[in-house]
């Protein structure tokens, strides 16, 4: 009785984001009460394990005890101060420490509260550079096709992912889309490196036109979350850097999704290399506890904000830049993946979850298994049409949360995941695909 009552005061008062609501007239709400590691409970004790770190935010699982030290002593001490004409050691720290782990050249932060936010702030300080250097003409920005990087009206002017964009298309500015590097779409025969190599082309064949009103290209580096984790080379990135360097167009690193050690490094940029004008950061950033998120950028951008004229400082805020509690588990999310060689052990986890995965790659149904750092996707040849959502609630029966895309089911599991936890996730899993074939 305890869970029908939250559960129709939920359906009742709370507006539930990315869900069609009337899907829980039959479709039921799963309630959680509390979380333990990689296993969230239901107020009756039924566990899941939550094999997409609850949106892809989770890196250390529920309720570590280091974060939550780390939140309870900063509560003690200072919840929040606005960030304009006022500082904190937290957001202080944080700052240098991420200037120190991020690729070279990256010595600014500026902080908002989620990946839109993060994504918006880029979009603007890129295109405001331009205009403050004299070159106002460049304002408009491309991104990779199926792309991501956030529903808010900025942000969506450069995803192209129909079901979020096509809602909203009237309200936001329209700009162009390159084709994405998406190894899945290599001619047969080719490799993913060269295929990457032959879309980087078709980018520099755009910039060469159209270079004069670009102001950026926005990336989501190395996998595109949305798109249903397509994956592709570094070398694309590499080349990309140089493209945008050799044509003045800025390189926004949207790594809100895969930042933060997922792609096998602690950031996918390193993977090519290269040290982007904008790195936006969040999700994991703060361990999944709180909303923060971070736009990193160079000293050359910077400067062309630093001016007498207010018109020309950076004119964005919120309530919440910068706050204490968030910064403060943020800088023990960093401090866990210092102590515990998180990069290193991820790979050891990474493989051994390979190793047992042979009997889901190899399935007959199964197509494109693939994997990059702490992320693993693959396509289920099922008849059924509503497959996605039958996967996520059979799923549910063997006690694991999974989040199709379509017919693309992916593990990103929280870090701490264990071996015999791996081990339930891939057999319970392939019975679910099993049941679906």
């Amino acid at each position: 009785m305890h869970n029908n009552d939250l559960l129709n005061r939920s359906l009742a008062a709370v507006w539930h984001p990315c869900t069609q609501m009337k899907r829980h007239e039959t479709l039921s709400l799963v309630p959680i009460a509390r979380g333990s590691g990689v296993w969230l409970y239901d107020p009756d004790g039924k566990r899941y394990l939550d094999a997409v770190s609850s949106w892809w935010v989770n890196l250390f699982g529920h309720s570590n005890p280091r974060i939550n030290a780390a939140i309870s002593d900063q509560l003690g001490k200072l919840e929040h101060v606005m960030l304009a004409g006022f500082t904190h050691e937290p957001v202080v720290q944080l700052s240098e420490r991420l200037a120190q782990l991020a690729p070279e050249g990256l010595g600014h932060c500026f902080y908002a509260s989620d990946g839109a936010s993060a994504v918006e702030i880029a979009l603007k300080m890129s295109a405001h550079f331009w205009r403050n250097s004299g070159k106002p003409e460049k304002s408009k920005f491309i991104s990779l096709q199926n792309s991501y990087h956030g529903e808010t009206l900025g942000a969506l002017s450069v995803t192209d992912v129909a079901l979020f964009r096509d809602a909203y298309a009237d309200l936001t500015k329209q700009n162009a889309t390159v084709v994405n590097p998406d190894s899945r779409d290599a001619a047969p025969g080719e490799s993913a490196h060269d295929y990457a190599l032959r879309c980087a082309d078709q980018l520099e064949t755009y910039l060469q036109q159209h270079h004069q009103q670009l102001a950026a290209f926005i990336i989501e580096p190395l996998v595109q979350g949305a798109a249903g984790m397509a994956m592709y080379h570094p070398v694309y990135l590499s080349r990309a850097c140089d493209l945008c360097e050799q044509y003045g167009v800025h390189l926004i690193a949207d790594e809100i999704a895969v930042g933060m050690g997922r792609t096998g490094t602690m950031f996918a940029c390193e993977q090519g290399e290269i040290t982007p004008d904008f790195l936006c950061l969040s999700k994991g950033i703060t361990g999944g506890y709180l909303p923060l998120s971070v736009v990193m950028t160079t000293d050359k951008i910077y400067r062309a904000f630093y001016a007498d004229e207010t018109a020309r400082g950076f004119l964005h805020s919120h309530s919440y830049t910068g706050n204490p509690l968030a910064c403060r588990a943020a800088l023990a999310t960093l401090e866990i993946f210092s102590s515990d060689d998180v990069i290193n052990t991820n790979r050891i986890k990474a493989a051994y979850l390979n190793s047992i995965a042979s009997p889901l790659r190899e399935h007959p149904k199964v197509k494109h298994f693939r994997n990059r750092g702490m992320i693993w996707a693959f396509e289920v040849d099922s008849p059924h049409a509503d497959f996605a959502q039958r996967c996520f609630t059979l799923a549910l029966q063997h006690e694991i949360l999974l989040r199709p895309m379509g017919n693309t089911v992916y593990f990103m599991p929280p870090y701490v995941i264990s071996d015999a936890e791996m081990d339930l996730l891939v057999a319970r899993t392939l019975l679910v695909i099993v049941q679906l074939t």
